[in-house]
């Protein structure tokens, strides 16, 4: 319910500010405000990001968030039934993007705890976004029942400001903040990296697309006809795929679904083409941003900054398009788009590889590093224990991490907290201790229980 009626009130505003200023601008000017709604709504998610990180009350940023979403219901009524050529529009339109991008950074942060939390975020952003898809394109692209649209759309506003009331932005266990290990801090540059480099696939096209568009005024070339639905069965494919085995498929899954795009700059100047552009377009861009979503849900709550974190993939869509406005690519030649395209794919493979994302086998059993020390008695934890400082809930896990193999979420169930306070504990244990692995925990106690 949060994902669905957040995902469907963005489609729905963001389709009315792209067409600000029609009839009163001219279309070279009017192009521009597809960047510039663009940048208002990096800013909206920015600014939710740093206010996450520097407002410590979460019932101050809850009132923030519920203050956003109230000034983007008079700003979509705006949009919805005043005409595009008025200024007061584009006015409502810069106002209501940037505050519809701050409702979606405190919507992607409660995602990503979700995520954390072990729900299968994957199955809520392909229904969130197929619900999403569906009813704007009933809606407000085919039948284009205004009034209809306003009352789904006002529906849509009280779910959205219920589900951010009910559900918390930040974990129940306040744990300490503690900076990314230079794993994970290489893991979140290399998303953003991949990230962008998928997004330049698409890009052409996208950029492409919207100039016609605008030259026919919305009749005979227009970006959200019928292909768009063939996003409902991609991201729900690639969202199934995302939770399954903790999303070890969906790199290399998405990696060759965008890679059809590559085909847009060849097929655009074919005869007949444009139809299937379009749905290789839609297939290929639910990939990307299903790939975007999930990995930075995941990654998020692990760093300093999860509300800056977890809406970066949708951050870096938005800079994507800002960079085709910077560098023209829809003027380039298809050989030149290629080329820039094959190069951004060279860049992906390696580092998908580094990143170990073309490992679909089973995983290979470490022979050189210590199992589990099942027999390490318990004297030897309690003083590990009383060395290092750890509490009660750190010395709980410690067992769990010495003594079994269960992964984290499997430690979580069987102590009966939550996957998020285990995480917390396992870092505080790391940073306490010295070591940076579960065989280097192994190690130390079996060190301590040789003392003895």
């Amino acid at each position: 319910m949060l994902f669905a009626s957040f995902a469907f009130l963005q489609f729905v505003i963001m389709r009315l500010c792209n067409q600000a200023g029609r009839g009163l601008l001219s279309d070279d000017f009017q192009e521009k405000i597809y960047l510039y709604i663009q940048i208002f709504a990096v800013a909206g998610f920015v600014f939710h990001g740093m206010t996450h990180k520097f407002v410590r009350k979460s019932r101050v940023r809850l009132t923030l968030s519920l203050f956003a979403l109230a000034v983007c219901v008079p700003g979509a009524s705006v949009l919805m039934f005043s005409s595009s050529a008025s200024a007061i529009y584009l006015i409502a339109a810069a106002v209501t993007v940037v505050c519809i991008g701050f409702v979606g950074g405190a919507v992607y942060v409660r995602m990503a705890y979700r995520t954390g939390d072990g729900v299968k975020a994957g199955v809520c952003m392909g229904a969130g976004y197929s619900f999403a898809i569906l009813t704007q394109y009933l809606l407000q692209l085919q039948f284009s029942v205004p009034v209809l649209l306003a009352a789904v759309s006002a529906v849509s506003f009280a779910a959205l400001g219920y589900m951010l009331v009910c559900i918390k932005d930040e974990p129940e266990e306040s744990a300490e903040e503690v900076k990314p290990a230079a794993k994970g801090a290489r893991k979140l540059v290399f998303a953003l990296v991949i990230t962008l480099s998928m997004l330049l696939f698409i890009s052409y096209y996208n950029s492409y697309i919207h100039h016609l568009q605008i030259q026919s005024g919305y009749t005979e070339y227009n970006v959200y006809s019928w292909p768009r639905l063939l996003m409902i069965p991609a991201v729900v494919s690639f969202g199934i795929l995302g939770d399954i085995k903790n999303g070890k498929y969906l790199p290399i899954s998405t990696l060759c679904t965008a890679v059809l795009s590559l085909l847009n700059a060849v097929l655009t100047e074919v005869t007949g083409a444009y139809w299937l552009n379009m749905c290789l377009y839609y297939v290929s861009l639910s990939a990307v941003i299903s790939y975007y979503n999930l990995t930075f849900w995941k990654l998020a709550p692990k760093t300093r900054m999860p509300g800056l974190w977890s809406s970066a993939g949708r951050v870096t869509d938005s800079l994507a398009v800002i960079l085709t406005f910077v560098i023209p690519i829809s003027s380039l030649s298809p050989v030149a788009v290629l080329s820039l395209n094959i190069a951004a794919l060279a860049v992906i493979m390696i580092l998908t590889a580094i990143n170990g994302d073309f490992n679909l086998g089973a995983e290979p059993q470490k022979t050189d590093e210590p199992s589990a020390a099942k027999d390490t008695p318990d004297g030897a934890l309690e003083s590990v224990k009383e060395k290092y400082g750890l509490t009660q809930s750190e010395f709980r896990v410690l067992k769990q991490l010495v003594l079994t193999e269960d992964k984290q979420a499997a430690i979580a169930e069987s102590l009966s907290v939550k996957i998020r306070t285990v995480q917390a504990n396992v870092t505080s244990i790391y940073r306490k201790t010295g070591v940076s692995t579960r065989s280097g925990l192994v190690s130390l106690c079996r060190d301590e229980s040789d003392n003895k």
